[in-house]
């Protein structure tokens, strides 16, 4: 049985990307089992304590406010300091904020303005754990190992974080309120004390001897950097674009399962674990494609597989065809991010790799709230399918615009700025 499980753990992280890589992995599972679980916790506690749909909106739209807000100077910071500490000291803020989140929940003194403001807090201190952890993994495995690694960190995202938390954090609410924001707690230790294991190489940000820069002289040095690397330019807009077109179709996504498929709310649930499901296969399936299937057809069959996903969910009203349609797109999801990812990574200097991500960041959520904003309007003027439609031209359009440029952009790396600022003989080896 000892045996059976080093084997397991070596097909999972294998020993060759080095200790400090298996340490990164468990700590974002045990970030990202927190976070799953609060996923379902927080709006249940919002949920208790108002039913005014515009605080209950206002919940959501706070999710995402720090990452638009602070974004771009957290990027700044990452590149500054020492990323590791940045990763601890904001996560033991998010520990302090969720510990009296839960003090106030214990003692009845919480209320639904106190959550409102714990939500933001705990956000902000998020988009600056999550801007540095982004930077982590170029500086611990090889160019060539950044597909595998992306894959195996992206796998809790999709078994921690979309399949265990939310019902493990809706059990956990049902025993008490508190529970899953300890439960949280926890596991944000857990992912502290990992993250403190890490060995990681210089990648000195700072200002030259001598030189002061100021925030928005960092914050401009990295939108120049995105808007002339030409390849980097056109995942952003690619990114953009798509989650405009995502956010459109998935932000009436209950109301499709309820209206078009009538799945009821159990349906809803299995939409969203057949999605999860599909994500497994991909994340499980990735090494395998990237040793068959050049990164460019990679791209653009995801592309396609997303283009067709909202034309297949406008015209089904089938729910079998609709949940087979999630588990390929929950699939193609995962293989297109950890695709995504990695070209970014190998293509952006070591000293921009803050900025540069707080950039793919912002474009990710704003492309989401932009597009749940016009769903909601296109649903309320044409009908709980229009936005599908919506998605499906969009993507459409711009798919065939940038057709020709997904090849050039797995080859971002061979761009004469994309070499890091760490050699390969100055890594960690451990």
């Amino acid at each position: 049985m000892p045996g059976a499980v080093a084997g397991v753990v070596e097909r999972v992280v294998p020993r060759r990307l080095g200790t400090s890589f298996r340490w990164l992995v468990g700590a974002g599972w045990a970030t990202n089992l927190g976070d799953g679980i609060v996923i379902a916790a927080g709006p249940l506690l919002v949920a208790s304590e108002t039913r005014d749909p515009f605080l209950v909106a206002m919940a959501w739209t706070l999710g995402f406010a720090p990452a638009m807000l602070f974004g771009l100077f957290a990027g700044v910071v990452a590149d500054r300091v020492d990323r590791r500490l940045l990763i601890t000291v904001a996560n033991l803020c998010r520990v302090l904020l969720v510990g009296a989140l839960s003090a106030a929940v214990l003692t009845g003194q919480v209320d639904i303005a106190l959550v409102l403001v714990a939500l933001f807090l705990v956000g902000t201190a998020e988009t600056f754990a999550d801007t540095a952890s982004a930077t982590l993994l170029p500086m611990l495995v090889d160019r060539d190992d950044l597909g595998i690694a992306n894959a195996r960190l992206l796998a809790g995202v999709v078994t921690l974080n979309q399949l265990v938390g939310p019902p493990l954090g809706a059990l956990l609410f049902g025993l008490g309120r508190a529970t899953p924001f300890l439960a949280q707690v926890a596991c944000v230790l857990a992912a502290v004390v990992m993250v403190r294991r890490l060995r990681l190489p210089r990648h000195g940000r700072g200002p030259a001897a001598g030189v002061r820069r100021s925030i928005r002289a960092d914050i401009r040095e990295g939108l120049r950097w995105v808007l002339h690397h030409a390849a980097v330019r056109t995942l952003v807009l690619t990114i953009v674009t798509f989650n405009v077109t995502f956010g459109a179709a998935w932000s009436v996504l209950v109301l499709y399962s309820l209206e078009r498929l009538d799945m009821g709310e159990i349906g809803f649930g299995l939409l969203t674990s057949a999605l999860a499901a599909g994500g497994i296969v991909g994340t499980l399936s990735y090494g395998w494609l990237e040793r068959h299937v050049s990164l460019g057809n990679i791209m653009r069959v995801g592309l396609v597989i997303e283009t067709l996903t909202h034309l297949g969910l406008a015209l089904t009203t089938v729910p079998a065809v609709a949940l087979a349609i999630f588990f390929v797109f929950g699939a193609h999801a995962f293989v297109w991010g950890t695709t995504s990812t990695a070209v970014r990574q190998r293509a952006v200097p070591m000293a921009v790799q803050g900025r540069v991500q707080s950039v793919y960041m912002i474009g990710v959520t704003g492309g989401i709230v932009v597009g749940s904003l016009l769903g909601g309007v296109i649903a309320a003027r044409w009908g709980v399918t229009a936005p599908f439609w919506f998605a499906f031209g969009g993507s459409a359009v711009f798919l065939v615009l940038i057709w020709r440029q997904l090849v050039h952009i797995t080859h971002a790396d061979a761009h004469p700025d994309a070499h890091p600022d760490v050699a390969p003989q100055e890594r960690p080896t451990t």
